[in-house]
């Protein structure tokens, strides 16, 4: 570090800011350590500067599923936000919530010597699977609730529920179908507790739920039913993958949308403007949910603080796959 401070021109508490990612350094002060560390082949040891912190400058992720739109866009946010910070990533995903499974992530975590861990599984499937949160270590849950123990940051699942749910109400639609996500899922509870929670504060029908697994393939499959179900002309999927299900069950058979029935998905999957008809959908913002987790993970390594975050809000983008029911005037 001596021989980068000379080579640069900065003191060594200079080059240290730059090896660290800690405090300010001019763009261009730090252009030329950058420099000086290129044309010496410096590389900072990262285990003495560990055994000196105290820190690996590592985070641990546990993730259970790649599969869904939200916890792809979610690692991405994690991934950028630890980076900027001067983290990086050690992910492990697993395949189950088995207790054997999660602990032996734990475990790995513990072996890869990491500063704190992010958890992006169902936080009731943990306490399904009794699985031990790592004594001593920072923990920060993404999208569940484990109450006081740990900080936890989610969207708001119940107010996305509510816009889609009064927005076909608004249309002049009597009722609202649902086709909810799997019920282990605390998401898709989030969201038909507050479908529901609208039609029974307006003293309207409250059809039974048609449970789907996130995928358009069981989307169609609940299209398929609703379109044999007579006054069918408002459905809310639970995610846009299966409102793409709902969509094509309801095409297929020469129901027109949202002639016949308006189909409202929950997600904002950029591929759902480029539907016919667009669809209409509850936009949600993983980018800030990983975002906050690793503020709240840093803020807890930093200072003891377990910090409280407010729940991530969505919005509803309006598109052509809804319309007032035919004969019907929107409510007032």
């Amino acid at each position: 570090m001596e021989d980068v401070a000379r080579e640069a021109g900065v003191s060594g508490q200079t080059v240290s800011r730059v090896v660290n990612a800690r405090g300010y350094v001019g763009a261009a002060t730090r252009k030329r350590v950058e420099e000086a560390m290129q044309s010496l082949g410096y590389r900072p040891n990262s285990a003495a500067r560990a055994l000196r912190s105290g820190r690996f400058r590592t985070l641990g992720v546990v993730m259970f599923s790649f599969s869904s739109y939200g916890n792809q866009r979610t690692l991405d946010a994690i991934a950028v936000r630890a980076a900027q910070l001067g983290y990086a990533l050690t992910l492990i995903p697993v395949a189950s919530s088995a207790k054997e499974t999660v602990a032996g992530a734990f475990r790995r975590l513990e072996e890869h010597a990491v500063d704190g861990i992010i958890i992006v599984i169902e936080a009731h499937q943990l306490d399904e699977a009794d699985v031990e949160i790592p004594a001593g270590i920072p923990v920060v849950f993404v999208d569940s609730n484990r109450g006081e123990e740990h900080p936890f940051v989610d969207t708001d699942q119940a107010q996305g529920a509510r816009l889609a749910t009064e927005h076909l109400l608004g249309l002049g639609h009597r009722t609202v179908w649902h086709v909810t996500g799997p019920a282990r899922s605390y998401s898709a509870e989030r969201r038909r507790d507050a479908w529901r929670e609208t039609l029974e504060s307006r003293g309207l029908d409250v059809p039974e739920p048609l449970e789907g697994d996130w995928t358009a393939e069981s989307g169609y499959r609940a299209g398929v039913r609703l379109r044999e179900t007579e006054g069918v002309t408002a459905v809310f999927a639970a995610n846009d993958q299966m409102a793409i299900g709902v969509l094509r069950a309801f095409r297929e058979a020469g129901r027109e949308v949202p002639g016949d029935v308006s189909i409202v998905g929950f997600d904002g999957l950029p591929d759902a403007a480029q539907l016919w008809p667009p669809l209409t959908t509850v936009q949600q913002h993983p980018e800030r949910v990983g975002a906050l987790a690793v503020d709240a993970l840093l803020a807890e390594l930093d200072d003891g603080e377990r910090r409280r975050t407010p729940l991530v809000g969505t919005e509803l983008i309006v598109r052509a796959s809804t319309a007032a029911p035919r004969d019907e005037e929107p409510a007032r």
